[in-house]
């Protein structure tokens, strides 16, 4: 029978990362624990959210990634985003672009489901910055072609 995961430590998680070939930088700012990562040379952090009833231990984590914008962001970036997928969202705060996964394991979880969120994460992480990339060269282009107004087509209602 597979052992069930029901709480998870900084060390106990960052040996789960470590073991998917993550290097993992655990920081402690102002006796808030979190560990920092990155994939695809892309940083984030996994915070811990609900402790469990083990003193240190939580049942529940975010995975992190927080960009800072330069320059305008365009009305909509967000909100496309988190309309068109799942798991992730996005968020403005100040000028970061945040993308953030949460990760329960209250209940028990076995350690592939670990692993599992792990790689959502990580394939999260490249669509995100797919996503902005084509976003950009999408806007870039709208913004240097002329604008064109289109009439539409008056629909007769016969009755």
């Amino acid at each position: 029978m597979t052992q069930l995961i029901a709480q998870v430590t900084p060390q106990s998680l960052t040996e789960v990362l470590q073991a998917a070939g993550y290097r993992v930088n655990q920081t402690d700012q102002n006796g808030i624990v979190q560990l920092l990562s990155a994939s695809q040379g892309i940083g984030y952090a996994v915070r811990f959210g609900n402790p469990a009833a083990e003193q240190g231990s939580y049942v529940d984590f975010t995975f992190s990634c927080a960009l800072r914008v330069q320059g305008q962001l365009p009305a909509g970036l967000a909100e496309l985003w988190n309309a068109s997928r799942r798991f992730a969202r996005l968020s403005v705060q100040g000028e970061f672009l945040v993308m953030e996964m949460d990760v329960v394991i209250a209940a028990g979880v076995s350690a592939d489901y670990l692993r599992g969120n792990l790689e959502l994460w990580d394939r999260l992480l490249q669509e995100f910055i797919n996503y902005l990339r084509d976003y950009s060269q999408n806007a870039a282009q709208m913004q240097a072609q002329p604008e064109t107004v289109e009439a539409a087509p008056e629909e007769v209602i016969a009755q």
